[in-house]
């Protein structure tokens, strides 16, 4: 059962190409100007809206982040963070909402509580909880981002089964995703020292692994920075091509440094998240 995961050898393969900060050892001032970055856009931002609750816990928070004061109609998007659903949370990801406002789209970007305190599925619920809360208060279906741990949560919810949840939510409440760096085959992780606090066993782990459910209808866009591990490049791959979606490298880019033109409202990827916004 989840929570009871078998004795699994530490496997140092697995263990070089998911472990992302052993692979950037600069990776902590990356982490730093996150924070910064982040707290500048939530202070400019002309209409953020901070600390909305979209369930009864601590951490089921979101910032929701507008265009302009006047934008209520704009398509919206959700970024979920990284942090291998372990550590960080939403005051580390504001700025990754700034490229889609100055293109005229609202990005919330939610908390979610952490593994070992909570199993991997409470988190994959509480991101679909996040999502029907800002249908239910916009109106609106949702283009579904991520980076990491967030890119795998991003196609959960592009794969959820709405109107079974609730008669009320549409088929196509997440009709596009762009994961950014996701895991979308959970099973490797269970080798390494990343698995530790996520106690899946072989079936969970398959479960909650994006890559082995039905394909939805709707467009995915998988982008891998092109300086990470071969294994986050082949999950990258296999995912668009499961799902017939597309797939791209951003040259350069290591794990950390992929997340920085999602600030630019003019750089490719922006641009490409706006696209798939439904409207």
């Amino acid at each position: 059962m989840p929570g009871m995961q078998p004795e699994i050898p530490p496997d140092p393969v697995l263990e070089a190409e998911y472990n992302n900060r052993a692979r950037v050892p600069e990776h902590p001032a990356h982490l730093a100007a996150w924070a910064r970055d982040a707290a500048a856009w939530r202070e400019a931002c002309p209409a953020a809206e901070l600390g909305l609750a979209y369930g009864g816990r601590e951490r089921e928070r979101l910032d929701l982040f507008w265009p302009d004061a006047s934008a209520r109609e704009s398509p919206v998007a959700l970024f979920i963070h990284g942090g291998y659903w372990q550590g960080l949370g939403r005051e580390w990801a504001s700025h990754c909402a700034r490229g889609l406002n100055g293109l005229g789209v609202a990005v919330a970007v939610p908390s979610y509580d952490l593994c070992p305190a909570v199993p991997l599925a409470a988190i994959v619920e509480q991101m679909r909880a996040a999502a029907a809360m800002l249908h239910r208060r916009h109106g609106r279906r949702l283009l579904a981002m991520g980076h990491s741990a967030g890119g795998h949560l991003a196609a959960m919810l592009m794969a959820t089964d709405w109107p079974a949840r609730d008669a009320a939510l549409p088929a196509g409440l997440v009709p596009a995703a762009l994961p950014i760096s996701g895991v979308f085959d959970l099973a490797p992780l269970r080798a390494t020292s990343i698995g530790v606090a996520l106690a899946l066993d072989a079936a969970e782990a398959r479960r909650l692994s994006p890559l082995f459910l039905p394909r939805p209808a709707g467009a995915l866009h998988c982008v891998v920075g092109a300086a990470e591990s071969a294994a986050f490049l082949a999950q990258g791959r296999a995912m668009a091509a499961a799902w017939g979606g597309s797939f791209a490298t951003l040259p350069g880019a290591d794990h950390f440094t992929v997340l920085a033109p999602l600030a630019d409202p003019g750089s490719a990827m922006v641009r490409h998240a706006k696209a798939l916004a439904p409207a």
